[in-house]
């Protein structure tokens, strides 16, 4: 059985820069360790972007920054073939999507169109431009971050962008003590915005290896496919959980174990998991809006117990 885990760095450096949140942090991280891909909704000024960018210069390796607006093209992520008159041939230059971590700045403020060249990468960790395929190195990580509230000038994410992420959380209002302790903080200093490594991609690339070793029993198992089915059949939802749905719930619950320091998968890291993995990929065929999916996926759970 494990008994450390060697993401306490990691974890540290994000809890230094987010005052509290540590259940949502610990879920960023699990995301990071299954490789997943992380959706940050919120209200403005919350520390979505902090979070994304702290995580992104905390693993090391490279990170791009894209600002996400309507007149954003595809290839303006993806890269794009320029023609080089003195060698008469094109020549690839690679966008921003080719580095380890992608933070995706109010993705819903592009359109669909350029949304959607994110797919790929998100699944298969590769770029197809003008028919030439191109790989993008391991580890890869896409960190989005949308308002959830704010309609105006926004394209909302589609199901297939949706399913691509593993989790979706948001950060919420501080208490009152930890918005003092960030007031206290800002006092006199002059945040230089960059955060030392604390692990490199190749230690990612061993821990998420890793983290597929978990055990899961059978029982934790036969009690994801029960949930994904009878989501399927729930006269609220009219689009279900996919198999990709049931596999990323699988791969958090693993990472989540393996954080706490087992090598096998508990009750607890299955329904600690559920939520954030669940509720933005299932369509509700009446009501709209994140806390209505929450409390139908809370309603799944409760109509089938978990495994003891």
């Amino acid at each position: 059985m494990l008994t450390t885990h060697p993401c306490q760095g990691l974890l540290d450096s994000l809890q230094a820069v987010i005052i509290g949140k540590e259940p949502t942090l610990k879920l960023v991280v699990a995301t990071l360790l299954a490789g997943g891909h992380v959706l940050l909704e919120d209200v403005p000024g919350v520390g979505k972007t902090l979070l994304a960018r702290t995580l992104a210069q905390a693993v090391g390796g490279a990170w791009k920054r894209v600002q996400f607006s309507p007149d954003l093209l595809p290839s303006d992520i993806t890269g794009v073939n320029v023609f080089n008159p003195a060698s008469g041939e094109f020549r690839f230059v690679p966008g921003p999507i080719f580095a380890n971590v992608l933070l995706a700045d109010e993705i819903n403020r592009a359109s669909p169109r350029t949304q959607s060249s994110l797919l790929e990468a998100m699944e298969e960790s590769r770029v197809t431009v003008d028919g030439e395929t191109h790989t993008l190195a391991p580890p890869f990580l896409v960190i989005a971050t949308q308002n959830p509230l704010e309609h105006h000038g926004t394209y909302p994410l589609p199901e297939a962008q949706l399913d691509r992420f593993a989790i979706a959380v948001s950060l919420g209002y501080p208490t009152p003590d930890e918005e003092q302790r960030l007031l206290a903080r800002s006092i006199g200093a002059q945040p230089s915005g960059v955060v030392e490594a604390a692990i490199s991609p190749q230690d990612l690339a061993v821990w998420q290896a890793s983290v597929r070793q978990v055990r899961v029993d059978d029982s934790l198992q036969g009690y994801i496919v029960r949930v994904a089915q009878r989501s399927r059949e729930h006269g609220q939802i009219s689009i279900g959980i996919s198999p990709r749905g049931s596999l990323l719930w699988l791969r958090l619950s693993q990472a989540m174990a393996w954080l706490e320091g087992r090598d096998f998968v508990t009750p607890d890291d299955i329904r600690r998991t559920a939520v954030p993995v669940l509720a933005h990929r299932i369509q509700l065929a009446h009501r709209t809006g994140s806390g209505a999916r929450r409390d139908v996926v809370a309603e799944l759970l409760g109509e089938i117990a978990v495994p003891d």
